[in-house]
């Protein structure tokens, strides 16, 4: 309340607009609006907005579990948008609509067990120390012309939809492990890189809390300098780090993931 008083001169005086800074201005202007935002009363308001303009403007879109009336769904796309109802409204049926034609919810242990059975990719019997689920890409395992290329995008997103279904109560977020151990440009696709993080960006924001870079090998850097830019905001999300790291930092000795046990 304090930030949207000082925003207002008090009765009959004018702004001083040579004192004010205008950055600090507009910081604090962006906080008042924030905070009205997350008001439950007004985020009430914003996902019942958003729900009425998917209906009326994206009728064709599925209802029901992470569909256009899901406000639960709503709401996060909102949080994702900083409670944007217009930007939540784009990229939530953007959203749904990517759901719908790839097919998430005829995913399948079944359908993706070809790929599977490879090993490339794994979601961790066990949660990391910080109650999160751990989403395990062993590289060494990936060649890009063993399959086709839209049977590893479907394992992805089933292992991805695995991950959230583990979630415990009160976590939103999960960890991702790429095991670069034995990595070779053999194993090199920037392509399913890109598609992966395009997944969290865009079907799954907000999920991805973290992404381990285990012991990279010098080979892997060009493919790093090529994929960063590709990966947008989330390259952030990455830390690149040792094998004791991981064992050290993220998992008991009960919880350790079989392939990093010594």
């Amino acid at each position: 309340m304090a930030c949207c008083l000082r925003l207002r001169p008090p009765p009959g005086q004018p702004f001083d607009l040579v004192s004010i800074n205008p950055k600090k201005h507009i910081k604090i202007a962006k906080l008042c609006i924030r905070n009205c935002a997350a008001n439950p009363e007004n985020t009430n308001k914003l996902v019942v907005e958003v729900k009425e303009s998917l209906e009326k403007e994206h009728s064709y879109l599925p209802v029901g579990k992470n569909g256009r009336d899901d406000e639960e769904l709503i709401l996060w796309f909102l949080k994702d948008r900083k409670f944007s109802a217009e930007e939540a409204i784009s990229k939530l049926a953007k959203a749904i609509r990517w759901r719908h034609e790839f097919g998430v919810s005829e995913l399948s242990e079944e359908s993706v067990q070809c790929v599977a059975e490879t090993g490339k990719a794994y979601v961790h019997d066990h949660l990391d120390i910080y109650n999160r689920p751990v989403l395990i890409v062993e590289a060494s395992k990936h060649f890009p012309e063993e399959h086709e290329y839209h049977d590893d995008e479907r394992l992805c997103v089933f292992l991805i939809e695995k991950a959230l279904r583990k979630l415990p109560d009160g976590k939103e977020e999960i960890l991702g492990i790429f095991d670069l151990r034995g990595f070779g440009m053999q194993n090199a696709d920037i392509k399913f890189l890109t598609f992966l993080f395009d997944a969290f960006y865009y079907y799954y924001p907000r999920r991805l809390c973290e992404v381990l870079f285990v012991e990279a090998p010098f080979v892997f850097k060009p493919v790093w300098q090529l994929a960063k830019p590709l990966l947008k905001s989330y390259a952030s999300l990455v830390r690149f780090c040792s094998e004791k790291t991981v064992i050290d930092e993220y998992f008991t000795a009960e919880t350790i993931p079989s392939n990093f046990k010594e």
